[in-house]
């Protein structure tokens, strides 16, 4: 089967934590909406254009795009009909899908079951190895954006865009400011124990922010290799022995030819979600057709520089102050300073101007969405909080308080509406 090119195929995956509909608590019976649908437990059933299946944990269920969309216009409308058929059979059991990218109140200790059944070997390997009993593990629900290449030249070109733009996602996408019912300072929670999660054996989530390498055999042979070597001793049997070992913030996928995109939290509904993914795919094209930058630039910048925006980013969301020069120069920013968010509203304007964005409603709800801030920060203004007040970090909230408003969030994900808080 041939390959497909640059942009030629999307994938899309989007994780919901499933919630007990009165408590809003965590429910861990991914197993049993499964098996409502396939007639036995299973791992992955096909749904026509989408697929649902398991993740680590319980209370985890992926839809996700069933093989490459040849386009990413009406996706959205794809998965709020599948949010709402799986809310359906919730209903009959007592829960409820939850969105945003961590539970706001979880015990991970406590709360956290892993799946028992299909591929429970490698699951218990990760358990072993690196302890998922931790929120980096089992209180984790993003987007994921899976972009294809069929060439050296083309992994190149599309490695080094995603490297560029992959600071400044969070700043777009972060919807986790709550950690065991409290603000703990960061827009980006989910992101920021995702990045710790793997310490154990440092090469296997490097700095998140990808390497600078732009050839198959060299990134196999440095990146992969490393890995597998620094894993062994953990893993005799070689169970981990995979790309999907990698957690980098952007993945190569060489068996199958594309690049996945880990650092994108999922939003309050799939609406959201798709507006988010057309607006960074439609950057990363004009990266990769060197329409804010040239190739060679784009691959030059260091990780370093890039890992400090994308940390800033994970602790101020939209508010982070970028000052990198050759960071603006690659993104095609026309300053030497700025806040993330009015990056990305450059960015906006630079994809409707060249007539990328998939849907034409899209560019009015990017915009709704830029000019509300993340996520993250309606969140917090509807707990009443201003985020850029110091003393209000850590604070904790009554669970009646979080309950109401995280309520809130499961009906715009049932309704596919925008949250304003």
């Amino acid at each position: 089967m041939s390959r497909l090119g640059l942009f030629q195929g999307f994938g899309v995956e989007l994780e919901y934590m499933v919630v007990d509909r009165e408590s809003l608590s965590v429910f861990p019976v991914v197993d049993r909406i499964l098996e409502a649908v396939a007639g036995e437990i299973v791992s992955e059933c096909d749904q026509g254009p989408l697929a649902w299946s398991n993740e680590l944990v319980l209370h985890v269920v992926e839809l996700k795009t069933n093989g490459p969309a040849a386009e990413l216009s009406g996706l959205d409308r794809l998965f709020q009909s599948d949010v709402r058929k799986i809310n359906h059979i919730l209903e009959e059991m007592g829960g409820a899908l939850l969105p945003t990218a961590m539970h706001p109140w979880m015990d991970p200790l406590r709360e956290t079951v892993l799946w028992p059944h299909e591929f429970s070997p490698v699951y218990g390997a990760y358990d072993r190895i690196f302890g998922c009993q931790g929120h980096g593990w089992s209180n984790l629900q993003s987007t994921h954006i899976n972009l294809p290449f069929t060439s050296d030249e083309e992994f190149g070109r599309l490695h080094a865009a995603i490297r560029l733009l992959l600071p400044i996602l969070p700043a777009l996408a972060a919807s986790s400011p709550l950690v065991e019912g409290r603000f703990t300072g960061l827009r980006d929670n989910r992101m920021e124990f995702y990045r710790k999660n793997s310490e154990r054996v440092p090469s296997v989530a490097g700095e998140v922010v990808p390497e600078p390498v732009y050839a198959q055999a060299t990134y196999e042979k440095e990146i992969l290799g490393r890995m597998y070597r620094d894993i062994a001793p953990l893993d005799p049997e070689g169970l981990l022995r995979d790309e999907f070992l990698n957690s980098r913030g952007a993945i190569p996928r060489f068996g199958r030819g594309s690049i996945e995109i880990r650092v994108v939290d999922v939003q309050e509904s799939p609406a959201a979600d798709l507006a988010l993914v057309a607006l960074s795919v439609g950057v990363l094209r004009l990266l990769v057709e060197s329409s804010l930058s040239d190739a060679a630039f784009q691959k030059g910048v260091g990780t370093r520089p890039l890992s400090g925006i994308f940390l800033d980013c994970i602790r101020d969301g939209e508010d982070a102050v970028v000052r990198d020069p050759a960071f603006m120069r690659g993104i095609g920013f026309p300053g030497k300073t700025a806040q993330a968010g009015e990056i990305w509203l450059h960015l906006l304007e630079r994809v409707a101007a060249e007539g990328v964005l998939p849907e034409s409603g899209q560019h009015r709800l990017l915009e709704r969405i830029l000019r509300r801030g993340t996520l993250s920060t309606e969140i917090l203004r509807a707990l009443g909080i201003r985020t850029g007040n110091p003393a209000l970090q850590r604070l904790s909230f009554p669970r009646a308080q979080v309950e109401e408003v995280y309520r809130e969030l499961a009906q715009c994900l049932q309704t596919g509406e925008i949250f304003l808080g």
